[in-house]
């Protein structure tokens, strides 16, 4: 039984006995939660404690890797350009679409309050982030230390993105090292995170229960609201891949859709872009990108790109900041934005909950929601997930394809080019 299976086990099993036992006796289900919320509480205590080493190495490795990248040469620095324009596009149009989503379909209140309750006995405060008005009073730490240790992550994001393009500057050797030292960091973070999630099925069903006794079964329709809002931001990243193929590269889209299929199946059923690079190479190689050019620009793809990962990771912090009924700043709005898009070229390539807690949990804590609900929301990561999975390969594909067509390599039938 694969982890994602026992967690989403522990979730369920905790809700239907929660509810079971609220049926049963109120009294009774309430008293148990003295004892299920400090479980659930030290188990998500455990993964907040790697979020202030764990943001600001995968920042400093995030600017590295991109440097790096761009100074392989002309079609990774091509490759390279694209990935950022089309990671930060994603990532605003995810500020812009998820609250206007949520707004037209928000969760309905009675859910809302009733899950509000249940997760502030575990809810630990994720940092200030401060309004638009003490913005530039705050915006640059004068103590980095004293940031750190306060929780305040719009400050330290600052100091840590900076820090990260100093060090872009030094000569190699240095720069090598102060980027290898960090991504042990985020590394040695990750073990920590796996260790901390091996406990996950307990932490998870404490905390389900305590929701569950609580809530009764408004805690199931939320969940399922919550896959819908997220899963719809995938959707829609994996749709502009479409005509991002059809502009950038010259590529009629029925002919993509047809060459990109066989390797969104294997997305579908592996859930890992990795396992996909064959199929995505065969795919560029029908839609004429030369093999030297697909052959940089695809791994570098798989490495350090990740088309949906910042717009749907920002689209579950806003959603649990929705959940919470935090409202959300153009300072807090803007830390989140510039974190999930940083990030996610320093992310490693992890399956499962391992990737959402080192990918979400930097993005919530700093736009300062606290990350209580994402030890109930890795639960039902698997649906998401396979939007995240599918929408980057189709992404990859059509990016080589764009890259491949401005370094004059791609060449279709006239018939099939899109003017």
């Amino acid at each position: 039984m694969s982890q994602a299976t026992r967690i989403l086990l522990a979730l369920i099993a905790g809700l239907v006995i929660g509810i079971a036992a609220a049926s049963a006796s109120a009294d009774w289900a309430l008293a148990a939660t003295k004892i299920t919320q400090p479980i659930g509480s030290a188990w998500l205590h455990g993964l907040q404690m790697v979020i202030v080493p764990l943001i600001v190495g995968l920042l400093v490795t995030g600017v590295g890797a991109t440097a790096d990248a761009a100074r392989a040469g002309r079609i990774a620095g091509r490759s390279v350009v694209m990935f950022v324009i089309l990671l930060w596009s994603a990532t605003l149009m995810s500020a812009l679409l998820v609250p206007m989503l949520l707004k037209l379909w928000p969760l309905p209140t009675a859910w809302a309050e009733a899950l509000r309750t249940s997760l502030s006995r575990a809810a630990a405060p994720a940092g200030t982030v401060p309004n638009l008005g003490a913005f530039f009073d705050t915006v640059v730490p004068t103590n980095v230390v004293t940031a750190a240790a306060a929780d305040a992550f719009l400050p330290l994001t600052v100091f840590a993105i900076t820090f990260a393009f100093a060090i872009t500057r030094l000569p190699p050797e240095p720069r090598a090292l102060l980027t290898g030292f960090f991504q042990a960091i985020v590394d040695t973070m990750l073990v920590i995170i796996t260790w901390v999630l091996k406990l996950a099925p307990i932490g998870i069903f404490a905390l389900a229960y305590g929701v569950g006794a609580q809530t009764g079964a408004a805690a199931f329709g939320a969940l399922l609201h919550y896959i819908v809002t997220v899963s719809a931001i995938g959707l829609v990243v994996l749709l502009a891949a479409y005509p991002v193929a059809a502009i950038f590269g010259r590529v009629g889209i029925l002919r993509f859709a047809r060459a990109v299929a066989p390797a969104q199946a294997v997305a579908i059923s592996t859930q890992s872009s990795l396992a996909s690079l064959p199929a995505m190479l065969k795919a560029s190689a029908e839609l004429g990108a030369p093999a030297t050019s697909a052959g940089i620009t695809l791994p570098i793809a798989v490495a350090i790109f990740r088309a949906t990962s910042p717009a749907m990771n920002l689209a579950v912090a806003l959603y649990v900041a929705h959940l919470l009924g935090m409202p959300i700043g153009p300072g807090a709005l803007a830390a989140g934005v510039a974190t999930a898009a940083i990030t996610t070229m320093g992310s490693v390539s992890l399956p499962g909950t391992i990737s959402f807690f080192a990918s979400v949990a930097p993005v919530a804590v700093a736009m300062g929601v606290p990350i209580e609900a994402l030890g109930l929301l890795v639960a039902v990561e698997t649906i998401p997930d396979l939007f995240r999975t599918v929408g980057n390969v189709t992404m990859d594909v059509a990016v080589t394809i764009s890259v491949a067509r401005a370094d004059g390599g791609a060449a279709e039938p006239e018939a099939e080019i899109v003017t």
